[in-house]
């Protein structure tokens, strides 16, 4: 299977991930919550902060669905790259407000890394393509 093949299915998996979980957060946001990994949740009207937290699940997915379908790889590596920031900054958010260490090294980080290592193969992917020179268009005699 050629690089851009398991590129093209790794970055699928991860845009179809995102969109589930933003997806449990938006619909159900009192029972998907435990699992983020932190100890204590907001009470009362406190889901909308949880609802948040899918939308942008959601809006991260859409724009490396875009860049996915169409073609626009490199830019879809620099965002994985970018977009995993998030997944770090959840981790460090658990991690930081005494959460589950578990879920924060194996749920957070391991996304975030696996991001970063798509991220990059596509970045390596592309680079060529990136690098080589425009041909310049022939001139009338």
């Amino acid at each position: 299977m050629s690089l851009k093949k398991i590129n093209t299915v790794l970055a699928a998996a991860f845009i179809l991930f995102i969109l589930w979980f933003g997806a449990e957060f938006i619909l159900s946001p009192e029972t998907t919550a435990p699992g983020f990994g932190l100890p204590s949740w907001p009470s009362g009207d406190g889901d909308g902060f949880l609802i948040i937290k899918g939308i942008r699940d959601v809006v991260l997915a859409l724009v490396l669905g875009i860049l996915l379908v169409t073609g626009h790889r490199r830019a879809l590596g620099w965002a994985l790259l970018v977009e995993a920031l998030a997944a770090y900054g959840d981790m460090t958010t658990v991690l930081a407000h005494h959460g589950s260490v578990a879920t924060a090294l194996g749920v957070h980080c391991l996304t975030a890394t696996l991001m970063v290592v798509n991220g990059l193969l596509i970045m390596r992917e592309t680079r060529k393509v990136a690098a080589a020179p425009a041909t310049p268009a022939p001139q009338p005699a």
